[in-house]
């Protein structure tokens, strides 16, 4: 089992998504995205490390070397090569045969995002990097407040439980619990109860 953070952004619930709680099981088409394009970017401990080899079929994706397989478009190296990227994992209903991954919901967070008038007094606004905050919910919400501003929600970080991988996000809660290097993915969470461990990843999933 690894931990994965998933940015599911406000548009995507509102337009297509169906709502869920922590504990669910859900199935989601993902793509990278550079960090930069998502929300001007600035985000630190939500970032994911892929590194595999890229594939060309209905769409470009990325077999990671800890067995998670994600769209990646056109941010990665030519099909057949290996690359290593580091950005977003994102939810992508709109992007086309992108590759579903399964897994179970271990903590959601709804992410409030600053904005700066693009020319002072223009009423258009765009992202402040890194200005944004996380706020633990049971349950994701449908809709989303305060959308067009100076502050408003933006979407979800999710942190989500995918059978038969492994990440940097699992080791991070493997080495916050004491368990020793070299443990087998899915350690992480053995033992914990479940509000216990939504608690550890919305504490290592700061704004």
């Amino acid at each position: 089992m690894g931990l994965w953070h998933v940015f599911y952004a406000d548009w995507q619930m509102e337009c297509c998504g169906t709502p869920f709680p922590v504990g669910e099981e859900v199935c989601w088409p993902l793509l990278f995205h550079a960090a930069d394009d998502v929300l001007g970017g600035g985000w630190r401990d939500q970032l994911t490390e892929l590194a595999g080899p890229v594939e060309q079929g209905a769409e470009r994706v990325l077999r990671d070397r800890d067995g998670l397989v994600v769209g990646v478009g056109e941010i990665a190296a030519a099909p057949g090569g290996t690359d290593r990227l580091v950005g977003l994992l994102t939810v992508e209903t709109h992007g086309g045969r992108l590759p579903e991954v399964r897994g179970r919901v271990r903590c959601v967070q709804v992410v409030t995002q600053e904005y700066g008038e693009t020319v002072p007094g223009s009423s258009t606004w765009e992202p402040l990097p890194g200005r944004r905050s996380l706020r633990s919910v049971d349950a994701s919400p449908k809709w989303f407040a305060g959308g067009g501003g100076p502050r408003s929600e933006a979407g979800l970080m999710v942190t989500l439980e995918v059978p038969d991988t492994d990440s940097g996000l699992s080791h991070t809660v493997r080495r916050t619990r004491g368990i020793p290097p070299g443990a087998p993915p899915g350690t992480e969470t053995e033992g914990l109860p479940a509000d216990e461990l939504t608690e550890l990843l919305a504490g290592l999933s700061g704004a």
